[in-house]
């Protein structure tokens, strides 16, 4: 059976960080704009499985935003939902981004209740000064309490971490780090910080109010990542996450990288299946009463749906696999007629980026580390 895994976006937020360019909205006053979503996505999962028809479920992640907020019945409602249209793979994973603001005892237990066996933290910093520059509502003291009663209350627990952040020192970093590995988490997500178009950060930068690390700075401190976690037992499968082991790794993140079919639920989410032997892009409506009205008149919350050619299906699938460290198979991307033999391939094989491997395209430690330079000469190959 095709395994297909299941991403619901929850788009509300306690606070709007500004770095974020996600769709996102504040959370206060919304309560019966809430409920009505809630039941467009109930709507929208059911429709889809009139599309997909059987499938293996392999993940349900609940992103946002912050899910966390969601009455915990809401997510078992979903969840359960899911797992009734779908079958449940034996290692099914269910996740829930959160907060540390919201780790309240029973919350999270109301959480796990509802099915939810792997929590992603967004900590993002472990000393104040730093979270008060990302913007975050919380102190360095809640985040630990939070990873802490994460530990006791889920089986998997993942902390999300930003780096390259301004003034910080490659010993900072890795000081921090060792502070998130006492946390007892088995997978890390260490983010570059980038200033994405839009943001707050992007037009304090314009002001010459923030200014980020430069490139040979952040290439220290990706490496100083890399260095510690690995010490740390920590294996780097994709460029930004880290697992103890690969019962660790994040399956539904695999699915991405993998080019596997997940259906997409929930204001501005996408979606990819394999519809009518096509690879089909779905987006759906950005704001939640247009993704409410969306539901209400077709069953789906799609604002469009594109079938993609087999070389736009190829690139996206170069673009994903090459970020994880099995990289992808050749007969994947066939339709972007690269081999080894490939003359851009040869050259960045003999410049040490990509492996010298006859049946995949993989990026090397050195290749990761300008993994966007790498594909876009492959892309475009």
């Amino acid at each position: 059976m095709t395994p297909l895994g299941v991403y619901i976006h929850w788009p509300y937020c306690a606070r709007i960080c500004p770095y974020c360019d996600f769709n996102v909205l504040r959370d206060r006053g919304r309560g019966e704009e809430q409920r009505a979503l809630k039941e467009a996505i109930l709507a929208d999962l059911r429709r889809h499985r009139e599309l997909t028809g059987p499938r293996e479920l392999t993940s349900i992640f609940l992103g946002g935003g912050t899910p966390s907020l969601m009455d915990p019945d809401w997510a078992g409602e979903m969840i359960a939902l899911c797992r009734s249209l779908w079958t449940p793979a034996a290692d099914l994973e269910i996740s829930l981004e959160a907060n540390p603001t919201d780790a309240e005892a029973g919350r999270f237990a109301g959480f796990a209740a509802a099915g939810v066996q792997r929590l992603s933290l967004g900590v993002q910093a472990l000393d104040d000064a730093s979270l008060a520059l990302l913007g975050r509502n919380h102190g360095a003291g809640e985040a630990r309490r939070a990873a802490a009663l994460g530990a006791r209350v889920f089986p998997r627990l993942s902390l999300d971490l930003i780096y390259a952040r301004p003034g910080q020192t490659p010993d900072a970093w890795r000081t921090e780090l060792a502070q998130a590995i006492d946390l007892g988490a088995e997978h890390l997500s260490p983010y570059q910080l980038t200033i994405e178009a839009g943001t707050a950060f992007d037009r304090a930068v314009k002001r010459r109010t923030l200014v980020p690390p430069g490139e040979d700075l952040a290439a220290e401190l990706f490496d100083a990542t890399q260095e510690t976690l690995s010490a740390a037992g920590f294996s780097a499968y994709e460029v930004s996450n880290h697992a103890r082991g690969p019962a660790a790794r994040s399956r539904h993140n695999l699915v991405y990288w993998r080019g596997q079919d997940y259906v997409g639920a929930g204001p501005g989410a996408h979606g990819r299946l394999t519809l009518e032997g096509a690879r089909t892009a779905s987006f759906a409506a950005a704001k939640p009463a247009d993704y409410i009205a969306r539901v209400a008149e077709t069953g789906l919350g799609w604002a469009t749906r594109e079938a993609l050619t087999p070389e736009q299906a190829a690139e996206e699938r170069l673009l994903a696999g090459l970020r994880i460290e099995e990289g992808v198979a050749f007969d994947e991307i066939a339709a972007l007629g690269l081999a080894l033999a490939h003359p851009e391939v040869a050259s960045l094989i003999a410049a040490g980026l990509i492996a010298p491997d006859p049946a995949r395209l993989r990026a090397t430690p050195a290749g990761r580390l300008v993994l966007n330079w790498v594909t876009s000469r492959l892309a475009l190959a």
